[in-house]
């Protein structure tokens, strides 16, 4: 209908995405594992049983089989929900806090301001996001609550540039003209006129970032830098577990196609996103 609220149009739209309803059921059961799973999950995540180590799936009461100190996959896959969904929210919840105000001062100042800091976006931007990462973990230490703030770090320019770019744009329209020439404070234009037209592509980014943020924080965590055992943390598992790989490969399918699932939902949940908040795509 001709009537229907901007917002009403991009709901309609994002419900008839099958892209984001395949990211909406993948990240709604994600969450729902991560909150139901003292019930979901068979045995304690860490419980160790020697015994009986990397018994095949469907042995012995293990549906996804045993890890290297028999511990229950299911259990530590399920629980493992739980970290990724916390890193990759406590990450973006960094990146927006601090690169959406960096990028509004520099939008709406402009002169040097805006030289200063896109000069230092551009220099955290010049170094490849894991190596940059690897290097804030080795300051602040191994550690995963050190892990997630370096990721979200790595995520600050891409939401300062984001941001800059829209109010750039939005700046110049006529309602912010208005409210400049009436005598409101930039604070105020800013946070009541020009920030609140400038969501759209946050929320995108927003999320796909979370799943940019699941994947470093496993990438880190593989190689020491994250999650310590024995926190259930997929890409902990992983760098556990593969040189196992030729003698149980299940230790290694279950983490990974974990980590492929939740960054595929986040993914086809922002591109469902994209398109729905876009003025521009028609719906079908």
């Amino acid at each position: 209908m001709t009537g229907d609220s901007p917002a009403a149009v991009a709901l309609r739209k994002l419900i008839h995405n099958r892209s984001a309803q395949v990211g909406f059921v993948l990240c709604a059961g994600f969450t729902l594992m991560a909150l139901l799973a003292p019930w979901l999950a068979p045995y304690s995540y860490k419980k160790l049983d020697l015994a009986n180590r990397m018994v095949a799936p469907g042995q012995l009461g293990h549906w996804l089989g045993t890890d290297n100190l028999g511990r229950d996959l299911l259990s530590r896959l399920i629980y493992g929900s739980r970290v990724s969904l916390a890193v990759g929210i406590f990450s973006v919840s960094i990146s927006v806090l601090v690169g959406v105000p960096l990028g509004a001062l520099a939008g709406y100042a402009g002169r040097w301001v805006d030289t200063l800091i896109m000069r230092l976006m551009d220099l955290l931007l010049a170094f490849p996001s894991i190596l940059l990462a690897i290097a804030i973990v080795t300051v602040l230490g191994n550690d995963l609550n050190n892990a997630m703030i370096a990721v979200g770090v790595v995520g600050i320019p891409v939401f300062a540039r984001i941001t800059r770019a829209s109010v750039l744009t939005v700046k110049e329209l006529e309602y912010v003209q208005a409210a400049r020439t009436i005598g409101c404070s930039p604070a105020r234009i800013l946070a009541v006129h020009i920030l609140p037209n400038c969501t759209n592509p946050l929320i995108v980014q927003a999320s796909l970032s979370l799943g940019t943020s699941v994947l470093d924080a496993a990438g880190l965590s593989f190689l020491g830098l994250g999650a310590r055992p024995p926190t259930p943390e997929w890409g902990t598992m992983l760098g556990d577990t593969y040189r196992y790989y030729d003698q149980a490969p299940w230790l290694v399918v279950g983490p990974g196609l974990a980590i492929l699932a939740m960054v595929l939902g986040f993914n086809l949940l922002g591109d469902g996103l994209r398109d729905a908040l876009d003025p521009k795509t028609k719906e079908d």
